[in-house]
């Protein structure tokens, strides 16, 4: 019997690690298939403080991971497929491997990926010109065009945060009408460094080494056009990997787990939650990284009471 585990190895779950190591509860954390998480994706990471010079992603990973190694954290590199929670426990995790394992305190912290819009050139040039994260790539193209893809209030805040930075921002959007809220929409239409493209869709993004521009498709006449620009943002929203516990834990309508009392706390005695899995708002590693913490210092001392 495990006195607790961990689901998921970002700036989270690793946060989490840290601190539960450091309380001498010994934590098992399952890192599933991507070590590190989404971060290992992103080249440089410039907003994580303690670091003035940036600092590449996967190399922030493997540094939160050498910390909490190094308090005594056990890494398992295995799937959970399948789990059964009871009210205080004990938990039992099926993993993709064949073992089983039990535990008193649960921390969830798997994450929540972008929404893409599914072209093989979003993989191609991701991190060279393509994004899913204004709020964390903005900042590096500063006086030059971007795109954002999207019709929704992420779309509009997006588009008026590049504004910051870029020269303009091309706004595609496959209807001529919004789901954003009328404010946001008003917001972005009113700033004169926003170009809306409507009933349009991206077709294409194209370059050489990067971005140099997307193509878009009318919706109506089929006619295409390229726009040049350096940058791509898909701001599409983003889906919680909660799939795994929809029928055990309450979710929000967007499928976020939902926490109780300003905690950690899920719907479940002995479950917590941590970082973009219970997150719909801010999304970042440092924010991540707290919540990390605050799971692992309500797991000690539920255990402890």
């Amino acid at each position: 019997m495990e006195k607790i585990v961990i689901i998921g190895c970002g700036a989270a779950g690793m946060t989490a690690a840290i601190y539960a190591a450091r309380a001498n509860l010994e934590p098992l954390l399952l890192s599933g298939p991507l070590p590190g998480g989404l971060l290992t994706q992103t080249s440089d990471v410039e907003n994580f403080p303690g670091f003035p010079d940036a600092v590449n992603g996967y190399e922030l990973m493997f540094k939160f991971q050498q910390q909490a190694e190094r308090f005594g954290t056990r890494i398992e590199s295995d799937i959970v497929t399948r789990c059964e929670l009871q009210p205080g426990g004990p938990h039992k995790l099926y993993l993709e491997s064949g073992k089983e394992i039990e535990c008193k305190a649960l921390i969830i912290a798997t994450g929540a990926s972008p929404r893409w819009l599914g072209l093989p050139s979003e993989q191609k040039f991701l991190n060279r010109g393509v994004s899913a994260c204004a709020t964390c790539d903005g900042a590096f193209y500063r006086n030059v065009p971007v795109a954002v893809a999207g019709g929704g209030d992420s779309a509009m805040e997006e588009a008026n945060f590049l504004t910051h930075f870029a020269s303009e921002v091309h706004l595609i959007h496959r209807r001529d009408e919004f789901r954003a809220s009328k404010i946001m929409v008003e917001r972005a239409q009113n700033n004169p460094k926003i170009i809306f493209h409507l009933n349009a869709v991206v077709n294409d993004i194209y370059g050489e080494n990067d971005v140099d521009g997307v193509e878009i498709k009318d919706v109506r006449s089929g006619e295409l056009t390229r726009i040049p620009c350096k940058g791509f943002f898909a701001a599409l929203g983003h889906v919680p990997s909660t799939a795994l516990f929809k029928d055990q834990l309450e979710l929000d309508e967007k499928g976020y787990l939902k926490l109780r009392d300003k905690s950690s706390m899920t719907s479940m005695e002995g479950v917590f939650a941590a970082g973009d899995c219970a997150d719909p708002t801010y999304r970042q590693a440092i924010h991540a990284a707290g919540m990390g913490c605050r799971a692992a210092i309500d797991a000690e001392r539920w255990l402890n009471s």
